[in-house]
């Protein structure tokens, strides 16, 4: 079946619209029809072949929330006109200790990306969410909440689940102290997660005057990373911290700012590494710098659901889909608060 797609053709060309070809229905699978996808930072990364594992032709989007209209003979968990979301995940082995306990993301084989990831029917590229259809085996599709904003949901398939899994991971709560670093399309989900749990909230920015935006989003306390007197004051306050940040940077500031047994979460990649961070504070505060990725089926579920009785959405700008090179553009310069999202009933394909 063939639909309309914004394609990437080789890493030097903008995205055009064009045709692809969608794998036939197998009777586990839901057709849905997108309505909105998510402009993800990764998107980028892999339209410019930025982590030299692009394979072209390639169709970005993991943030796809849409309307399933057809489904395979053996669908049971979902029906036509279910309104339904698809993260950054369509496969994974399904037999290895971590998918046997519901941990898709990390399948010792490795999870099938929604995009630039390998059919297991087909042999070929899965295709992603910037185009009017995708075809998704229904364990990898999650029931989305309709009384929120629909647009403002699709964001929360990646950005949102990635920084809600180490939240629940480490277990935080009312009176839990976290501190989140940079308020991205990430950060400012982990300020709204972290807040609706009950947590005290401090974000970390280099940008002054992100502090009126993050105190609205639920930060109680925010800190100017660059002002050494207000790092100076928030020392030893923090239970957790998570890192959004997906450049290189000093970490050792931050972890000055953990109490004793605190954690420093780190959910940005940068291109390059970080710096070595000095060992002696980790040793006599029994410190830890862990990673976390995205989030399984299960946890982007229970967050989903959890953002249904807290009416939590991304902060979103809404596109369509033939102005997605200004959107790249916009995003490189940090000019977006907080997620492009493609409307794809606006898009001209």
């Amino acid at each position: 079946m063939k639909i309309n797609a914004l394609v990437a053709t080789d890493a030097a060309q903008p995205l055009s619209s064009s045709q692809i070809a969608l794998r036939p229905l197998q009777q586990q699978d839901v057709k849905i029809e997108i309505l909105y996808c998510g402009v993800c930072h990764s998107d980028l990364h892999m339209a410019r072949n930025e982590w030299a594992v692009s394979r072209y032709p390639l169709v970005p989007g993991h943030e796809i929330v849409g309307r399933i209209v057809e489904t395979g003979t053996a669908v049971d968990k979902f029906a036509a006109g279910d309104i339904v979301g698809v993260g950054v995940m369509v496969d994974s082995c399904r037999e290895c200790h971590f998918c046997k306990q519901q941990e898709e993301q990390y399948c010792e084989a490795g999870f099938t990306a929604t995009y630039n990831g390998i059919d297991k029917y087909t042999g070929e590229s899965t295709w992603g969410g910037y185009a009017q259809n995708v075809v998704v085996d229904q364990d990898f599709v999650v029931s989305v909440p309709q009384h929120l904003p629909l647009s403002g949901v699709a964001p929360m398939l990646c950005a949102g689940v990635t920084v809600w899994s180490p939240l629940r991971h480490y277990n935080v709560q009312a009176g839990t102290r976290v501190g989140v670093v940079g308020l991205g399309g990430l950060g400012h989900m982990a300020v709204k997660l972290a807040s609706a749990l009950g947590a005290e909230v401090t974000l970390f920015t280099t940008s002054p005057e992100k502090g009126e935006d993050a105190r609205r989003l639920g930060a109680r306390h925010v800190v100017v990373s660059r002002d050494a007197e207000q790092m100076a004051s928030a020392q030893t306050t923090l239970d957790l911290i998570i890192d959004c940040v997906a450049a290189p940077h000093d970490l050792d500031p931050y972890l000055a700012t953990l109490k004793t047994n605190g954690r420093l979460v780190l959910v940005g990649i940068p291109d390059r590494p970080h710096l070595s961070p000095n060992i002696t504070p980790m040793v006599f505060r029994r410190l830890s710098i862990s990673g976390s990725s995205i989030g399984s089926i299960k946890e982007t579920q229970e967050m989903l659901d959890f953002c249904g009785k807290h009416n939590i959405t991304a902060d979103v700008e809404m596109i369509a889909g033939e102005d997605i090179e200004q959107a790249f553009a916009r995003m490189l310069k940090g000019d977006v608060k907080y997620r492009f999202v493609i409307d794809m009933q606006r898009t001209r394909w």
